[in-house]
């Protein structure tokens, strides 16, 4: 159910008659996203080595850390969500930002572990007010359901740069300075640069909501309406259970990927290499859909890169020897990411509601956000448990198979039923 301003501001094609194109606002975020992902995300584990080398800290007790953080992120996706949806996507990404570079400070200065707990589950907390999710749900916001998909393609085509900018980045301050002071680099990239770009660009009064001028009351309801519709389609908990799969095994091989291959023979300078291929990948596979995919639909890209995914892990557990094996499959993973990324973006709108964006995206993605949080601390048990990697890469590999059959069965069941 849509309001009567809805249908009368948006012509068949979802466009809205001289519409803002926003270009500056994805252009901000996406400089943003690559600087988010790259410190709150690939830096850790690079760090992480840093440190338990330094202060004797088990893996166990430093993947700890990073699973409170992620825990605290996925019990703040709804409320973020619903913030961004009532317009304070600015504030919050500001703040959050802001905030991040604060605790990268107090994280350089940290000595001991309960202190380091706490700074990395802030850190971890506020990568729901700064990543993806809440990027995505401004754009929403700005140019209208309808519209967003150019907008959260670009967005992810600067996001996938992350891990090729801060990956080597990190390395480099981790060979010349130090963690410690590597981690007030990422403290300032935070606190100056990021907030700076999301308080200069995001302009909640530009927002494509105020364009259509809907009844407070009405769009309440409807937005509450189609909340509960989408509880009660199937399609709605298969999404779900393939985004939890999807975070489990993406966040697994993220945190440990960097460990993981050292284990596998190859050199430091190679880890990092071949790691740096994952971004470029990503882009990639990310202008190639769009260019050649962009009369397809989401259900049908996403059921088809989910594909991928369980063969990649799969090669990767049978330990190839050649770097170039490694590499491709490195190659394969990042373009699949990339494109899979757009697709939990936009899954969403398209086969679930076109309202209440940012809320029902905050739902989805909650469970997935404990599995991020728990995966990196159950990969480390596991490790742990083995002293070797070969039951992680295994279990990460169930995961990608988990997520490709829950996809393709909820891209079936969406196909017979129509949109809230």
């Amino acid at each position: 159910m849509s309001s009567p301003q809805a249908n009368l501001a948006e012509d068949s094609s979802g466009l809205l008659p001289n519409a803002d194109r926003a270009l500056m606002l994805v252009t901000a975020l996406g400089i943003g996203q690559i600087c988010a992902w790259g410190t709150l995300y690939y830096s850790f584990p690079l760090i992480a080595e840093a440190m338990m080398l330094e202060l004797g800290w088990s893996r166990t007790d430093v993947y700890g850390a990073a699973t409170a953080g992620l825990v605290l992120a996925g019990f703040l996706a709804y409320p973020v969500g619903v913030a961004v949806d009532k317009g304070h996507g600015r504030l919050l990404m500001f703040l959050g930002s802001l905030a991040a570079g604060v605790l990268f400070f107090l994280w350089s200065q940290v000595s001991s572990l309960f202190g380091f707990y706490l700074l990395i589950a802030g850190l971890g907390a506020l990568q729901a007010a700064t990543l993806y999710e809440p990027a995505f749900a401004v754009i929403v916001r700005r140019v209208g359901a309808a519209r967003a998909r150019s907008g959260i393609t670009a967005i992810t085509l600067w996001g996938g740069f992350a891990s090729t900018v801060f990956i080597p980045l990190v390395q480099f301050l981790l060979d010349h300075w130090g963690w410690r002071d590597a981690l007030l680099v990422l403290a300032l990239i935070n606190g100056v640069l990021c907030a700076a770009l999301y308080y200069g660009f995001i302009r909640p009064e530009k927002d494509f909501v105020h364009a259509i001028q809907p009844q407070h009351e009405e769009h309440q309801q409807t937005d509450r309406q189609a909340i509960v519709a989408s509880f009660r389609q199937p399609v709605f908990w298969l999404l779900m259970l393939s985004l939890i799969a999807y975070a489990g095994a993406f966040t697994a091989f993220t945190f440990h990927m960097y460990p993981l291959f050292l284990e596998g023979g190859l050199s430091t300078q190679e880890v990092v290499w071949v790691i740096a291929t994952i971004g470029p990948a990503q882009v990639a596979g990310r202008v190639l859909i769009s260019m050649f995919g962009a009369s397809m639909s989401m259900r049908r890209i996403g059921a088809l890169v989910v594909a991928v995914f369980p063969v990649v892990f799969i090669v990767l557990a049978l330990q190839p020897s050649h770097i170039w094996i490694v590499a491709a499959a490195c190659v394969a993973y990042g373009a699949s990411n990339g494109i899979f990324t757009i697709v939990r973006g936009l899954v969403v709108p398209e086969m679930l509601s076109k309202r209440a964006y940012g809320v029902l995206n905050g739902i989805l993605t909650f469970p997935g956000t404990l599995a991020k949080a728990f995966a990196p601390l159950v990969a480390a048990w596991i490790w742990s448990s083995t002293q070797s990697y070969d039951a992680v890469i295994w279990s990460i590999a169930i995961c990608a198979t988990l997520l490709a059959l829950s996809f393709w069965l909820a891209a079936w069941v969406s196909r017979y039923k129509s949109a809230v």
